[in-house]
């Protein structure tokens, strides 16, 4: 296939960030007396960004705009300081990475995590892995599944689409390909499971990172 260019998704398809996202999510709805969630619950809750990960672990009668704004930047304050606590990265995740960047193959994040927290979390996690691109959320600019982010790497990378795949563990992930028109691979290791990411149009579906080298050349 001669790929040139593999796109990541970040939380469930690099790392396995649900603990600690779901800790400080837990951490602020005792805060405030609500009703905590078991961890596992979490994976359901994101894949649309912060604000809607707080939308969706909030009481049902308290999703107001203006207290889901406050509650948003509580717990982007206390996930900052906690986002390393159990997040790491997936087995074969790292050993994948070294292998595409020793063929040569570029490599890039595109995530609706907020952009300013990327570069370092990847520095932390990678910090021997050289990255062609790093996108999260941006002011002004769309999240997924709206295609802006993979048109964005794929401009700063030079790299046409048909020499592109797309690795991620969601349908919006999915979605996400289908809308920038590049061939997606659905990752079983991740948040969500094998039949939402074929009702998505996952093209292709792999268990173990490994398996995505038979992929690229």
């Amino acid at each position: 296939m001669n790929i040139e260019l593999v796109i990541f998704d970040l939380d469930g398809t690099l790392l396995n960030t649900i603990d600690d996202l779901g800790d400080s999510g837990n951490y602020i709805l005792k805060k405030y007396n609500f009703k905590t969630h078991p961890i596992d619950t979490y994976r359901y809750f994101v894949g649309n960004g912060i604000r809607k990960l707080v939308e969706r672990m909030l009481p049902e009668n308290k999703r107001d705009e203006a207290f889901i704004d406050e509650v948003k930047k509580e717990f982007i304050a206390y996930y900052d300081l906690h986002k390393a606590d159990k997040t790491a990265p997936y087995e074969g995740i790292t050993e994948l990475l070294a292998t595409l960047q020793e063929n040569n193959i570029k490599i890039a994040v595109a995530s609706n995590k907020i952009h300013d927290v990327m570069d370092e979390l990847m520095q932390y996690y990678f910090p021997n892995i050289r990255f062609n691109a790093v996108f999260g959320q941006r002011k002004g600019a769309p999240i997924k599944p709206d295609p802006t982010i993979v048109g964005d790497i794929l401009k700063k990378t030079g790299v046409p689409k048909e020499k592109t795949l797309y690795v991620g563990d969601t349908s919006i992930d999915m979605l996400t390909a289908k809308n920038a028109h590049i061939k997606s691979v659905g990752a079983l290791w991740g948040f969500r499971t094998k039949d939402e990411l074929l009702q998505a149009g996952a093209h292709i579906i792999i268990e173990h990172p490994k398996e995505l080298l038979a992929y690229c050349w």
